[in-house]
C-alpha cells in the first residue's frame, strides 16, 4: 500500500463478510448444485444460512475491532452451519481473530498474516492438503499469491486481485482431481470431472475481499 493510504479497518471488514454473505445467496444454487455430484447437496443452503446469520449479528452486535468481529462471526458460523462447512470456515475466522493483535486498522500485512492464520487453521482441523480437492485448492494459491504480491511492493489492491484470479485457478484444477478429503472421497475416481463445491465458496471470500476490501483502500490510496 502506498504510504499514507489507510489501512484495512473494521468498517472495510464488515463490507467484506456482506459481499461475501451476497455472493454466497447469489451462488447458492451453483454450489448446491456442485455438491449435489459429489456431496450431500447442502453445501449452498448450508453456506447462504451461515452467512445470513453473520449478517444478522453484524446488524445487531456490531463488533468493536477486528478481532472481535472475527470471532464473532467464526463463532456465528460454527453454531448456525452444517456439515463440514461450519468448523471449517469457522475455524477460518476463529484463526484469524488472535493474528489481527488487536489492531483496529490492520495494514496489508497484518491482514495477510490474519488470513494465513485462517488457513492454517482450515488446514489443522480439516487434515487436508494441497491437491486432495477442498477449499484449500483455492485458498492456498491464493494467499501464496498475496504474499508474493505484497513482497514485491504491489498495493494491497493489487494483490487481492492476484490472489482472487489464483483462487479461481485453483478452484478450477479441482475438476480433474480425485477427491482424497471429504464426503467426496467415498466416491474414489468417480469424484474426478466435478468441481469442488468448496474451492468454489473459497474462492467467492477470495473474490469478495477483492472487491470490497480491495476497492476500499483503492479508494483511500
Amino acid at each position: 500500500m502506498a504510504a499514507g493510504s489507510p489501512g484495512v479497518d473494521l468498517d472495510t471488514l464488515q463490507r467484506w463478510l456482506r459481499a461475501f454473505a451476497a455472493s454466497v445467496a447469489e451462488h447458492k444454487d451453483e454450489l448446491t448444485d456442485l455438491d449435489a455430484a459429489i456431496g450431500d447437496a447442502d453445501h449452498g443452503a448450508n453456506m447462504h444460512r451461515g452467512m445470513s446469520a453473520v449478517v444478522d449479528a453484524l446488524d445487531a452486535a456490531p463488533a468493536a475491532d477486528p478481532a472481535a468481529l472475527f470471532k464473532q462471526t467464526g463463532m456465528t458460523l460454527v453454531k448456525s452451519v452444517g456439515g463440514a462447512s461450519g468448523p471449517l470456515y469457522g475455524t477460518w475466522f476463529l484463526r484469524m481473530a488472535p493474528a489481527t493483535g488487536g489492531a483496529t486498522t490492520l495494514d496489508p500485512e497484518t491482514f495477510a498474516k490474519a488470513l494465513r492464520a485462517g488457513l492454517e487453521g482450515v488446514v489443522a482441523r480439516g487434515k487436508a492438503e494441497l491437491g486432495d480437492k477442498t477449499m484449500v485448492d483455492a485458498l492456498a494459491p491464493a494467499l501464496d499469491a498475496l504474499d508474493a504480491a505484497l513482497a514485491a511492493g504491489e498495493s494491497l489492491a493489487d494483490a487481492l486481485r492476484a490472489a482472487s484470479t489464483a483462487a479461481d485457478e485453483g478452484r478450477d484444477a479441482t475438476t480433474p482431481m480425485v477427491a482424497r478429503k471429504g464426503r467426496a472421497s467415498y466416491l474414489g475416481e468417480r469424484s474426478a470431472g466435478h468441481q469442488d463445491p468448496g474451492a468454489t465458496s473459497a474462492a467467492l471470500l477470495v473474490a469478495a475481499a477483492a472487491g470490497s476490501v480491495g476497492g476500499a483502500v483503492a479508494e483511500g490510496a
